[in-house]
Formats: C-alpha cells, sequence, structure tokens
C-alpha cells in the first residue's frame, strides 16, 4: 500500500490486466457522462488567449474556430469522424457530417469508454496529472496546435498511451501540443479514437461482410485520422509531405503496427516508437473464437443487440472471455523478462487479420511498406514505477527469482546495484522493466537495421525526477514532458528545474528535428544512426550525449 493513501499506486498502463473490477459506469449508445475528475491545465507561454477571427480555418467538411493562446492556433475536437454509437458500432469510420456556421472548436471532445483513472493512486496522480475528460461515443476527434495558418511545417501527430483498451489524446498534462508549436515551428496533431471492445470485436458473424473490418475499426479509425491530415493540414500551415507519427507505450504499439498497415503507406514519413511496440497480435481465428464465445455468453442474436448493449457489459464480458482464453496475464500483458513479446492473446488490440494487417510488425520484422520511414526507438528507465510497489532488498530477490530462479535474480540484483549505487532498492526495483524494454528496443532497432533503408535512431531517458526523494526515477511516460516541451506544464513531476529544462529543449528540438528531416541531430548534439553491434544510444539525462549500448551488461543478464 502506498503511504498517506488507502489504495495501492498502480500505474494506469500497468492495469491492463485488472480487467474492469470496480467500473460503477454503464454506458449505452453514444451518451457521454461526466468526469469523476477533471483538470485544467494553464498554456504555458507568455500572452493572452483570444478568439479573433483569424482563428479560423476551413477543413473539407466546414469551417472551424478555435482560439489563439499566447500566440499558438489552437483548435480541439475538430471532428475527423461521425459518431460511432448505436448502429455505427463496430463499422468503418465514417465522415463527419458537413456543417454550415463555423464550428467552434474550443475543448477537448470524448474520450472513448473505458475504465477511468484510479484518483485514490495519489502519487501516480501528483506526477504523471491525469485529465479524465469525458467519455462518450462520439470520440473521433482530433487537437491541432500551429503558430500560423499559412505555410509548409512538419507535422508531429501523437497516439497516446494505454495499450489498445484506455487512455486519450489530453489524459497527461504532457500531451498539450502547445509549446512544440509555439518554440519549433511544427504542426501538433494528437487524436482519440475507439478503444478495447468497440475497437477490437470481430461481429461479422452477427453482422456480415459490412463489418469485416471491426475486428481492427480502432486502428482504421488512426488511418481515417492520417487521411484526414493529408488531405487538410494544410490548411492550418502543415505540410502532408513531412508527417511523423509518434506514441508512448500502448501508442508505441500502434505506431508499429501503424506503418505496418497497408492503408497507411504513403501518410507517414517519419515514425517514433517510445516504450512499446513490436507486440504479438492474435490470427483472426483466434480473434472469431473469442468473438463467438462473448457473443454466447452475452446471449445475443443480432448485430442490433450488441449496437444496443451498454458498454459496460460488453467490456466486463469480454475481460471475462478473453481471460478464460488466455489464462495468465490477459490481454496487454507486459513483456516477459528478457523483453521477449508475449504470446498472442485474444481481446483489447490488432488483429492479424490479412486484410487491414497483414503481420506482425516489429514482431516477425520490419514491414517492407515502411523501409524508406526513418525510425526513432527508445524507453525510459524505470518504466516498472508502481508506487504501491516498496520492496526491501530480500523481498525483491525473492519476487525475481520467483520469476527466473535464483541464480539470474542475484546476478541482475548485484549488477543492478553496481550500476547505480545512488539509487533505492524500491527504485531499483522499478528499472527492471526499464531493462527488459531496452531488450525489446534492441530487437526492433535491429529488425529496422537490417532492411538496410532508411536510418533507426535509439535514445534512452534516465534523468531522474527530483521529486518524492528521486524514488520514482525516469518512471513510465515521464519523457513525454521532455519531447513535448512541457517541463513548466507538468511541475508536479519535472519540478521545472533549469537542469530539466535543458533536457527537455535537447530532446524537443530533437524531435521535431526529426520530424523536419528524418535526422535528429541538433547544434552541438549529434546523433549517429544505430547499428546492432555499437547499438549507438542518445542518452537523456544531466549531460546529454551518445553512448554505446547503455546498461548493455545489465540488459544482456535478461537474455541469459
Amino acid at each position: 500500500m502506498s503511504k498517506g493513501s488507502g489504495f495501492p499506486g498502480v500505474n494506469r498502463r500497468a492495469a491492463l490486466s485488472l480487467g474492469a473490477g470496480g467500473m460503477g459506469l454503464s454506458l449505452a449508445g453514444g451518451l457521454g457522462f461526466p468526469a469523476a475528475h477533471a483538470e485544467i491545465f494553464p498554456a504555458s507561454g507568455s500572452g493572452g488567449t483570444s478568439t479573433p477571427r483569424s482563428a479560423v480555418a476551413r477543413t473539407q467538411y466546414g469551417k472551424v474556430r478555435g482560439y489563439i493562446a499566447s500566440d499558438v492556433f489552437t483548435f480541439k475536437g475538430i471532428p475527423y469522424g461521425d459518431d460511432t454509437g448505436g448502429e455505427n458500432r463496430w463499422l468503418p469510420a465514417k465522415p463527419p457530417k458537413r456543417w454550415d456556421d463555423e464550428l467552434n472548436t474550443l475543448a477537448y471532445g470524448a474520450n472513448c469508454p473505458q475504465t477511468p483513472h484510479n484518483f485514490r493512486a495519489v502519487e501516480h496522480t501528483f506526477f504523471q496529472q491525469w485529465d479524465d475528460g469525458f467519455q462518450g461515443e462520439d470520440m473521433l476527434k482530433l487537437n491541432l496546435w500551429t503558430p500560423s495558418l499559412s505555410g509548409s511545417r512538419p507535422v508531429m501527430v501523437y497516439f497516446h498511451g494505454g495499450g489498445f483498451s484506455f487512455g486519450s489524446s489530453y489524459e497527461l498534462a504532457s500531451h498539450d501540443g502547445a509549446q512544440m508549436a509555439r518554440n519549433h515551428d511544427v504542426v501538433q496533431v494528437s487524436i482519440n479514437h475507439r478503444l478495447n471492445v468497440l475497437g477490437f470485436l470481430d461481429v461479422t458473424s452477427l453482422g456480415g461482410a459490412a463489418y469485416e473490418d471491426s475486428v481492427n475499426c480502432s486502428m482504421m479509425d488512426c488511418i481515417a485520422a492520417l487521411r484526414w491530415v493529408q488531405e487538410n493540414i494544410a490548411n492550418f500551415g502543415g505540410d502532408p509531405n513531412k508527417v511523423m507519427i509518434y506514441g508512448q507505450s500502448g501508442g508505441g504499439s500502434k505506431v508499429t503496427t501503424l506503418v505496418g498497415m497497408p492503408a497507411g503507406k504513403g501518410m507517414i514519413h517519419r515514425a517514433s516508437v517510445q516504450s512499446g511496440g513490436g507486440g504479438n497480435p492474435p490470427a483472426i481465428e483466434q480473434s472469431r473464437e473469442f468473438a463467438t464465445r462473448l457473443i454466447k455468453t452475452l446471449g445475443a442474436t443480432s448485430i442490433a443487440d450488441l449496437q444496443k448493449a451498454s458498454w459496460q457489459t460488453l467490456f466486463e464480458t469480454g475481460t471475462k472471455v478473453a481471460a478464460e482464453i488466455n489464462g495468465p496475464g490477459g490481454p496487454g500483458a507486459p513483456p516477459a523478462p528478457g523483453g521477449t513479446p508475449p504470446r498472442p492473446r485474444v481481446g483489447w488490440g490488432p488483429t492479424v487479420d490479412g486484410k487491414t494487417i497483414t503481420m506482425r510488425s516489429f514482431f516477425e520484422g520490419a514491414p517492407d511498406i515502411a523501409r524508406d520511414i526513418p525510425m526513432l526507438f527508445g524507453n525510459v528507465s524505470e518504466e516498472g514505477t508502481r508506487w504501491g510497489s516498496n520492496p526491501t532488498e530480500p523481498e525483491w530477490r525473492k519476487q525475481l527469482s520467483d520469476q527466473m530462479g535464483a541464480a539470474k535474480a542475484n546476478a541482475l540484483v548485484d549488477a543492478m546495484k553496481q550500476a547505480h549505487p545512488e539509487k533505492a532498492i524500491r527504485t531499483l526495483s522499478y528499472g527492471v522493466g526499464g531493462l527488459n524494454n531496452r531488450n525489446s528496443v534492441q530487437r526492433m532497432a535491429k529488425m529496422k537495421y537490417d532492411q538496410k533503408a532508411a536510418p533507426v535512431y535509439q535514445w534512452y531517458f534516465q534523468w531522474q525526477a527530483p521529486i518524492l526523494d528521486k524514488l520514482p526515477g525516469a518512471w513510465h511516460t515521464a519523457e513525454l514532458a521532455f519531447c513535448f516541451d512541457n517541463t513548466k506544464r507538468c511541475e508536479q513531476g519535472t519540478g521545472n528545474t533549469p537542469e530539466a529544462q535543458a533536457i527537455a529543449k535537447r530532446m524537443s528540438t530533437a524531435w521535431a528535428n526529426f520530424a523536419r528531416t528524418g535526422n535528429p541531430s541538433q547544434p552541438g548534439l549529434a546523433w549517429a544512426p544505430t547499428d546492432p553491434v555499437r547499438c549507438q544510444t542518445m542518452v537523456f539525462d544531466t549531460q546529454c550525449r551518445m553512448v554505446d549500448d547503455p546498461e548493455g551488461a545489465v540488459r544482456r543478464i535478461l537474455l541469459a
């Protein structure tokens, strides 16, 4: 239990296997409900906020009106698809209905129905600065920040984390794109899309051929958003031929999936995979068996039965059926020691259906259609931070011994203590997840390198946040405040110290340069592509620098 609270401090992304227990919510059709908790974070930068006539842009569906905050044009909740509720459930995203008057796009739209954040996890709530927003099935909306409505700037499209089951474009304060537009002359975009049972359920047995994309309609929503960017971004000062996609955790998995999808070819020009990616999705036969059992358990006899059912019933029943099929771990289980992705598991995630998704991208190999896309791969040092976990050294050794055997566990603990004597046992224990992810990064980077085409770059974020006695380390999602240049907005996690500001300037400049040129180098900080022998990696820390295979000796213990 975490001190000072009555609930274990569970990292929400680590809760993928926890199911829907305690949800206590019901949602039918496209009706939304108020958030249990929401916070409004003030924008960074100087200057005021206004809604002038100059903040009106044209889309192919109608004009949108945003606002200007500290010289950044901001549009929130722009529709890129129609309402997905009711009769539209599990159908391909339909274009938005056209509108005649200017549409006020001044606030974020609905998030896909999901299990809310646990605000009793006070420490994670504090340093990650959560905002659950509100939920509903009319969620195909995107958000956009730009320095000007004219010009031709690189476009950075961010896909949120949360596995494929939860999360949103604005759940973390770090996701705000104003600083990237303001300081780096780019157009920043983020999206919401269908998730969990609404985004990944094969309903063809009841609905027929019209629903053949239902098993992957979440990923096809992402494609629809990228298509919107291609068709509209020039009206917001963006260049449709310089589109970078990036995502963290589950968002990283969305990125590795998208670069392998035939429907995305030509719309993606750079890609960054952060603390995720390269999963092993099930085959269509497995997902159809799952759907058949779910439908039978629900007693549904028509597609209308499913479309009228409450989200909570669909989700809870599906999670239960998936657990029965998968066994321990559940859908979205984390990598095993050594960074090996989990075996195929049914549930809330993509399926290799042979049509929209044709391969296990960056699990089986790098997709040929991505050979000309430069890519970044990286992670943070304490991926496994769970504040509710605070083992003593003997307890930690036993936990690891139960997982991998005593000899390997003791070798790992000894090596980690020797490499980082400055870290507490608690923080070191969180670092095993980081080492696992380092191995995943090496695996995926090698696949990209082996294509002998566009370059691949590695990074590693290990700056220790100056909060809570530095015990959280560089937690899962910690780098987002830095690559989004948001240390001020996220000062509960960063302290907004001069050191944090300097790292953020380096990291956000690298991301913007990568979007602009496909090379993340900057004056005074050259960044070499990586290869599988040297594993050249940009380390973001008090001193940003290139290092050959950071933590290499320790991470390889997990591979032994």
